[in-house]
């Protein structure tokens, strides 16, 4: 196989580890109504449920890249493949809501993990000028691991008629949790054909083996003696990457950590992920129906796909710090539109009732937010994250990057239902304001990766 397919295959195996996370994190959207009527829960333990697999996933991503320092990037992508089987079948015969934690615990372990080394794996076998659309796979593969799960959910739910009713042997919504387990066993047969990073081999001292696999993913006019050596050069000779390579000489953070910290951050609290934990109870909650709503919030999901794509298609032709301004600018406009919209709506019986005017402008606004966030933001947040270490401290960088995003999305996911409860427009608000803020962020804090090779990345 030539290089020219050969690269994007490698990519496409490892980012199914990103579509397995949205999967993942998502699923539940399609149960949570029926999660909390079934086992008797309150809102404060409904949150509980929905973010208990991001409190792990934080806790997956800050030590996966560490392990996988020592171990490898393919052995943590088995260890990940394992552990979201366990996870769907654990889910969908959990007795009692404490069970279901736990195995959304172990998911989002998994979760973690994937989101950590495929991203790395990714960037570490990708040529310089296709480092931006390769890279973009993994985000392409939550976007779609998110579709997959809201597919199935409205599936499941327009065959049985609810997430409560039997299907079968079982409720849907435990069949909904049961099928992760297709993917997952995907995933880790693929792990078993591809490659180990050359980069990682390099940081080993197997070099035969590292020069082995270049010659196999890098361009024919390439020296891979001379890469070799540049890869070489740019690891510590001294000793192995570890933490302490992310603080500087003056006892701090380095900047290029504290730019990823804010950055992920950010990411987050945008609050893109809302849109597919919540949305089917929020769209219920202002008038929709359960279909209507299952519907709606599939149909976001395809446009997010789709506005993924735009942003691979031009994430290394226009840049990646262009893009961000852009992204900032329409998050705003989205997300101040639906402050408004779901602001001045009247309530009725503790929340907003949207209008026939209100009701499709705040769906306009909502898809609006979407794209902005789906053809920048999202598109770039794991390729520069990937990319803009040093690889002395991309597995460290990439861990503490990672875990940060993982808790970001745990405070939001967490909150939400609370905050939902004393004012949607006020929610809403929040989120524009922190988009207003990652303008700023990305102005002065990141710094353009497009066309740099890793070894020339700087702290």
């Amino acid at each position: 196989m030539s290089q020219r397919n050969i690269v994007p295959r490698l990519a496409a195996s490892a980012a199914l580890g990103g579509l397995l996370y949205g999967y993942d994190t998502a699923v539940i959207n399609g149960a949570t109504a029926v999660i909390k009527e079934h086992f008797h829960t309150g809102d404060a333990v409904l949150g509980l449920a929905v973010g208990s697999a991001l409190i792990t996933g934080c806790i997956g991503a800050l030590l996966s890249g560490r392990i996988a320092d020592k171990v490898g990037r393919v052995p943590m992508m088995k260890i990940a493949a394992v552990c979201f089987l366990v996870c769907g079948i654990g889910c969908a015969f959990a007795p009692n809501i404490e069970i279901l934690v736990a195995f959304r615990v172990f998911g989002g372990f998994a979760a973690g993990v994937a989101s950590v080394v495929a991203p790395m794996y990714i960037t570490e076998i990708s040529p310089t000028r296709q480092r931006g659309v390769l890279g973009s796979l993994q985000q392409l593969g939550i976007v779609l691991g998110i579709f997959v799960s809201l597919l199935v959910n409205a599936l499941l739910v327009h065959v049985s008629g609810g997430a409560g009713t039997m299907m079968g042997p079982m409720m849907t919504w435990q069949w909904m949790f049961l099928c992760m387990c297709v993917p997952a066993l995907i995933y880790g047969v693929l792990a078993f054909t591809i490659p180990e990073s050359p980069r990682y081999l390099v940081a080993q001292g197997r070099m035969d083996e590292a020069a082995g696999v270049l010659a196999k993913i890098d361009d024919a006019e390439i020296d891979v003696n001379g890469q070799l050596a540049a890869i070489r050069a740019s690891l510590s000779a001294d000793r192995k990457p570890s933490f302490r390579d992310l603080i500087g000489s003056n006892g701090r953070l380095k900047p290029v950590v504290l730019a990823a910290i804010g950055f992920m951050i950010l990411n987050q609290f945008t609050g893109i992920n809302v849109i597919f934990y919540y949305s089917n109870s929020l769209w219920s909650a202002v008038g929709f129906s359960e279909k209507d709503s299952f519907t709606i919030t599939a149909i976001t999901s395809l446009i997010n796909i789709a506005a993924t794509v735009i942003g691979m298609t031009i994430i290394d032709r226009v840049g990646r710090k262009p893009m961000l301004l852009a992204g900032s600018v329409g998050m705003v406009v989205a997300q101040g539109g639906l402050t408004v919209l779901f602001g001045t709506a009247p309530m009725v019986g503790g929340s907003p009732v949207l209008g026939p005017v209100s009701g499709p402008l705040a769906l306009v606004c909502a898809n609006l937010f979407v794209v902005a966030f789906g053809v920048t933001w999202g598109t770039t947040s794991w390729v520069m994250l990937s990319e803009m270490f040093p690889n002395t401290m991309r597995g460290a960088g990439m861990a503490v990057g990672t875990a940060t995003q993982w808790l970001s999305n745990f405070v939001v996911t967490v909150s939400f239902p609370v905050l939902l409860g004393i004012n949607v427009g006020l929610v809403y608000g929040l989120f524009a304001f922190f988009a207003f803020v990652s303008f700023f962020f990305a102005l002065k804090c990141m710094h353009e990766t497009k066309g740099v090779a890793l070894e020339d990345m700087r702290a």
